[in-house]
């Protein structure tokens, strides 16, 4: 469990630095208090699916990342790409489906 927890405080920790956050603006965007988001970070605490899922969604951090930490440590490039993918609309991963199988046909050949 405690491996858990880390790999939850990691995650949120980098993909709050890597969009510019502070803990309290964080928190103030997920209507949290700050401590919440100092607690998940230092990996205490077990937090409840009412502010998981909104971090984690707000954060675009892969579910995967937190619930089987072993699997982003082999693939961290699949991860960052299937985070982009996650975030296209509909419209968007259409235009852009062609183009992946096009690219990947590529590289495959090669």
């Amino acid at each position: 469990m405690q491996d858990m927890k880390q790999a939850l405080a990691n995650a949120v920790r980098t993909a709050r630095t890597e969009l510019g956050l502070s803990q309290e603006k964080l928190a103030e965007n997920l209507g949290l208090d700050t401590r919440t988001i100092l607690n998940i970070e230092a990996g205490r605490g077990n937090p409840k699916y009412e502010v998981l899922f909104p971090m984690i969604t707000y954060l675009k951090i892969p579910a995967d990342t937190v619930f089987y930490p072993g699997n982003e440590a082999d693939q961290p490039n699949l991860q960052k790409l299937l985070a982009v993918l996650k975030d296209c609309t509909e419209s968007e991963a259409d235009a852009l489906l062609p183009a992946a199988r096009y690219m990947l046909d590529l590289l495959r050949k090669n």
